[in-house]
């Protein structure tokens, strides 16, 4: 695993940025299309931001979401709704949008159905997370219901999730389907993310999920 130390958080942006579409840019030249898995939250508003104006060859991009509250596109709570209104702008609109909230299902009915929509990209080419103070992310949440049966080995693509601090079910990625990503990057802010993303490392997976995730990857942090 690599840790990256930035100078600032203005600088781990444009650093990130600059990872991602590189490494998005290295993965078409070998193959038909790439699969690029994101966040939601805060944090990677500013990456899209900066990725979205980026030339690349967006039409092969398959974009999905690492997790999904599981509310319409109009809510604002909805990840779909930041990642097309900060991502698939400018450049990044040629980009396909695989969307997971399926009107008049619960999560947990409509999980088989998006993990068989993306059975055909997989392994993940490129993946971006975040963490928060709980050492939590995507939407694998320590110790919450249904958890174990996401962290299996033989978990499917999509779970649903109803973590007891969170307003909303939700559905995410199996941490055996963003562990299996190709390239992985997880973004941090902070002293306080930094020792928890530290502690999540000496911590069993059902404590930490990050932990189970991010063997292999890149850490970008800043203060």
């Amino acid at each position: 695993m690599n840790f990256i130390e930035n100078a600032d958080r203005d600088m781990a942006v444009m650093n990130v940025a600059h990872a991602l579409t590189s490494d998005l840019r290295k993965c078409l030249l070998q193959h038909e299309f790439a699969s690029f898995a994101v966040p939601g939250g805060t944090t990677p508003g500013p990456i899209f931001d900066a990725m979205s104006s980026v030339e690349i060859d967006w039409d092969r991009v398959h974009v999905m979401l690492t997790d999904e509250r599981w509310v319409p596109e109009a809510h604002a709570r909805s990840n779909a709704a930041l990642v097309k209104s900060r991502l698939l702008t400018g450049h990044a609109a040629q980009a396909k949008f695989i969307s997971y909230y399926r009107d008049g299902m619960s999560a947990a009915e409509a999980a088989p159905e998006v993990s068989a929509e993306l059975a055909d990209r997989v392994p993940i080419s490129l993946l971006l997370l975040g963490m928060g103070e709980d050492m939590h992310t995507a939407s694998l949440f320590p110790n919450a219901p249904g958890l174990e049966a996401a962290m299996a080995r033989n978990a499917p693509l999509i779970c649903a999730m109803a973590p007891d601090s969170q307003p909303e079910a939700r559905v995410t990625l199996s941490a055996q389907a963003l562990d299996g990503a190709m390239d992985k990057h997880l973004v941090i802010f902070g002293d306080e993310k930094r020792a928890a993303f530290e502690r999540a490392m000496t911590l069993p997976a059902l404590d930490a999920p990050i932990g189970a995730v991010i063997k292999g990857g890149t850490v970008h942090w800043a203060a």
